[in-house]
């Protein structure tokens, strides 16, 4: 399997390249810390992947996003299944009073995930097969106070991924929709931690298992479901007054 991975040193997709790497998957990373790529490159060599690329460039930078799948596919010869896991967490006081700082989380968070997905669905359409899986958020799921410029970002991305799936849908090529929950990584080391907080182990797998299955969009863990599905269920007249 060709494996095309973006936001490579991000804890989830380290994850789940580890898992790739154990079925001897060729893989391609992409993220913009070179030092950490070269050290992923070696340890997904030693799990027992087939081949092992990268290529360094701040994915907020879509000018070259072209380039860069471009590179994957020339190293990889096909895509079979692009992930794509960048993102940042934004402080949501700072980008309700700076536009120019929320638009920049938005180009992050949702702008360059579209980007990407333009550029690889050129590929895959071509091709006639292929996945692309994409991480978003629970948090796409409404607009909550605390978070709502990263929530809109996602959401963006999740509408996209929508209208695409049915657009591909004819080529064969199939979306997945990822939405986690409270993840325990590097991006949320600030944050304080609680029982629904999950592993990017535990959400690599069934990341993984999902992709196998081909499914549409996924909550991860499945609880996360029924959160949301309570959440979106709030009458706005009681939503816009909670804080959380």
């Amino acid at each position: 399997m060709n494996i095309l991975l973006i936001g490579a040193t991000s804890a989830i997709a380290k994850a789940v390249s580890r898992l790739y790497a154990e079925r001897n998957a060729r893989l391609f990373l992409i993220a913009r810390n070179e030092a950490r790529l070269k050290v992923l490159a070696d340890d997904l060599t030693v799990r027992g992947a087939q081949s092992v690329d990268f290529h360094v460039m701040d994915l907020a930078d879509t000018e070259n996003h072209a380039n860069a799948v471009s590179n994957a596919k020339s190293a990889l010869e096909n895509i079979d299944l692009a992930l794509i896991c960048h993102g940042s967490l934004p402080d949501q006081e700072t980008c309700e009073s700076d536009f120019e700082q929320a638009a920049q989380e938005i180009k992050v968070n949702g702008l360059s995930v579209i980007s990407l997905c333009t550029e690889i669905s050129k590929l895959l359409k071509e091709k006639k097969s292929g996945t692309i899986a994409v991480i978003t958020s629970v948090a796409g799921d409404r607009g909550r106070q605390s978070n709502f410029i990263y929530g809109a970002s996602k959401s963006m991305v999740s509408t996209y991924l929508q209208g695409l799936r049915g657009k591909l849908l004819p080529h064969d090529v199939h979306i997945l929709d990822i939405r986690p929950g409270l993840v325990d990584s590097p991006m949320t080391a600030g944050l304080e931690k609680g029982v629904l907080w999950s592993s990017p182990e535990s959400i690599a797998t069934k990341i993984v298992n999902s992709i196998d299955k081909k499914k549409h969009t996924v909550y991860v863990p499945g609880y996360w479901r029924i959160i949301m599905a309570t959440v979106r269920s709030i009458p706005e007249v009681l939503f816009k007054r909670m804080k959380f």
